[in-house]
């Protein structure tokens, strides 16, 4: 019986390959992203966070790569819906079983409707939370969109120079 935290039981139970990434995560840390970026040596763009947000008072998941935003106006035009927010870290808790920092958007406490924004194409390899913080996981885009029960769409928005 696989064992761990839920986003491992559930790609074990779904037979997905991943690799799984822990490294020590600083309890001052408040950008989780970057803190993974920077512990596990790898590119801004190819680790992806978890954000929820509330598509017409719906959560809705959105992974987006750590070097950009989620774009509230283009997930909402995704999910069908005409306006979304930030959902609250005390809601994205409570709706998910996991900590703001180590939320997952595999093995959610619900399902939940999730988009993956497009560019995690560009990618062999993807990295996301693994349930907890201080920990990553490695798979293959179609494999974490399949995971996570995500639609790949235009949701992130760069904001760098």
């Amino acid at each position: 019986m696989a064992t761990g935290t839920p986003a491992l039981i559930a790609l074990h139970r779904a037979g997905i390959s991943f690799t799984s990434h822990p490294y020590q995560h600083d309890p001052r840390a408040r950008a989780f992203g970057e803190e993974s970026v920077a512990a596990l040596g790898l590119r801004s763009d190819q680790v992806f966070k978890t954000l929820i947000a509330l598509v017409d008072g719906d959560p809705t998941v959105g992974i987006v790569p750590v070097s950009g935003h989620l774009d509230l106006k283009a997930l909402a035009h995704a999910a069908g819906g005409r306006r979304a927010e930030m959902a609250s870290s005390d809601l994205a808790e409570r709706i998910t079983g996991y900590v703001v920092g180590g939320i997952s958007p595999i093995g959610l406490k619900r399902p939940l409707p999730a988009y993956l924004d497009e560019q995690a194409i560009l990618f062999d390899v993807v990295y996301v939370s693994g349930g907890r913080r201080g920990l990553s996981l490695g798979l293959s885009p179609d494999d974490l969109q399949r995971a996570a029960h995500a639609i790949m769409a235009p949701i992130a928005r760069d904001d760098r120079p």
